[in-house]
């Protein structure tokens, strides 16, 4: 099997259906105009018949004898182009006469059951179209009357039509299928721009994109397709590095910090309150790198997290209570008001690790931004077969503007005029990723200086 192009395989499968749709317009032809000519010498003949009938006389004294107009009276003495041939035979099969352009041979006689049907057949070597009609007199028969016309001009016709047709129908193949080439080629040179943009497209260069087509058709539907495919990539990507980036500088401070308070350590002999302080510090640092690092090993793990999901009951009142148990210190430390009520026991379907985490995050973000003193509010409520859960503070809150980006990782709002507030930016992106694999509805309202509010709805 040859290898074609895909041009070449276009134009290839389009003459193939052509060649049979041709092939049967060619049939046809071939078949009408044979018909049409047939049709024509048969009504010539029957035309022919129906004036030798009428000029036919029978003897009233001898019912065998068959008496017809002198031959002079007819055109059968000159040569037509499709002469017509006459001959009468009595009831004995006897010849009584002929036309003149039979000359020496004879028309030949079928068996009865011939008669009055058409027949193809040759005299002198020649095609010819014969009928013969029995003569009857008195429901007596008498005689034949034979009629042919030569097929000569007619098989002239069809053969050359044939040969036309045989001839013509592989050139215009050939012609169709060089302009059905052009043609293909014209039509998929989107795919070759494709191909050439694709080609130029690495993990370097992902800002090429393809020129879209002017007509809105598939191939515009393609390329637009894969415009969008590559965005989503090239941005993938920068989040990537963005991440990469972010990630090391956060894991580098802590690691910094370590390294200057050890170097600091043992310059000069320290007292053993000195020596406490400085470690109590560097244990602190510790537990703030490893909080990190679990916290990027969990965003790692959200990729194959669907295969992993452990749906069970889950109530929401424990785990509120559980994780405000969690931050007991901290709330007592800026003596932060929490307030909760929980009139019934509210469960959903979900994983239970997971749905901790989101709920810890955002208490944990909200007792963390709020100001001494702050209050905390917790609420469970059902509408209709949705199980909502807000909890809100009235701490340093977040401009509008960055509302979307408080979801990028390691993005923090504005560090700068707080920076007694320690974070890694990752809660809010790891509440985001998991409310996604959960499918819950997750919403964040927000005004600086008067607090946030989180919507979760299960």
């Amino acid at each position: 099997m040859f290898l074609f192009s895909y041009k070449n395989r276009i134009a290839f499968n389009y003459i193939l259906s052509t060649a049979l749709l041709i092939s049967a317009v060619f049939c046809a032809i071939y078949k009408i105009t044979s018909y049409s000519i047939n049709n024509h010498i048969n009504e010539d003949i029957l035309e022919e018949s129906r004036e030798y009938q009428e000029e036919i006389e029978i003897d009233s004294n001898n019912t065998y004898l068959i008496q017809v107009n002198e031959w002079s009276k007819r055109d059968n003495n000159s040569v037509n182009v499709n002469p017509v041939f006459v001959q009468f035979l009595d009831n004995n099969n006897k010849l009584i006469d002929k036309s003149p352009n039979l000359k020496g041979f004879q028309l030949q006689l079928f068996k009865e059951n011939k008669d009055n049907q058409f027949v193809d057949t040759f005299f002198n070597k020649k095609p010819i179209r014969q009928i013969q009609i029995p003569l009857f007199d008195k429901d007596n028969k008498v005689g034949y009357l034979l009629i042919a016309m030569s097929l000569d001009e007619a098989t002239l016709i069809l053969t050359n039509l044939r040969n036309t047709l045989l001839v013509a129908f592989p050139l215009i193949l050939i012609l169709l299928f060089f302009i059905a080439r052009l043609i293909a080629g014209r039509s998929i040179k989107p795919v070759t721009l494709i191909t050439e943009t694709s080609s130029r497209i690495t993990k370097d260069n992902l800002k090429d994109r393809i020129i879209l087509p002017q007509n809105k058709d598939e191939l515009f539907v393609l390329s637009k397709t894969i415009n969008d495919l590559l965005d989503r990539i090239e941005n993938a990507v920068e989040r990537e590095k963005q991440f990469t980036s972010d990630a090391s500088h956060e894991l580098r401070t802590p690691l910094t910090v370590l390294k200057g308070t050890l170097e600091v350590l043992i310059r000069k002999p320290r007292n053993q309150a000195e020596y406490e302080e400085k470690i109590n510090f560097s244990i602190s640092e510790v537990n703030r790198l490893n909080n990190l690092v679990d916290q990027l090993l969990l965003l790692a793990r959200f990729e194959n997290q669907k295969q992993s999901l452990r749906i069970e009951k889950v109530y929401l009142n424990a785990i509120i209570l559980d994780v405000l148990t969690l931050y007991s210190n901290k709330i007592n430390d800026k003596k932060i008001e929490i307030s909760y009520d929980f009139s019934k026991d509210y469960f959903i379907k979900s994983d239970n690790y997971l749905v901790s985490i989101i709920i810890s995050n955002v208490i944990s973000n909200a007792i963390k931004y709020s100001n001494q003193n702050g209050k905390i509010s917790i609420n469970l409520s059902k509408k209709d077969s949705k199980t909502i859960c807000s909890i809100s503070d009235n701490g340093i809150g977040i401009a509008k503007e960055n509302l979307d980006k408080v979801l990028n990782p390691f993005y923090r709002s504005n560090p700068t005029l707080h920076p007694e507030i320690k974070g890694s930016g990752l809660g809010l992106s790891i509440v985001e990723r998991i409310t996604q694999l959960l499918n819950i509805e997750f919403k964040i309202e927000s005004e600086v200086n008067k607090g946030t509010q989180i919507f979760f709805k299960f």
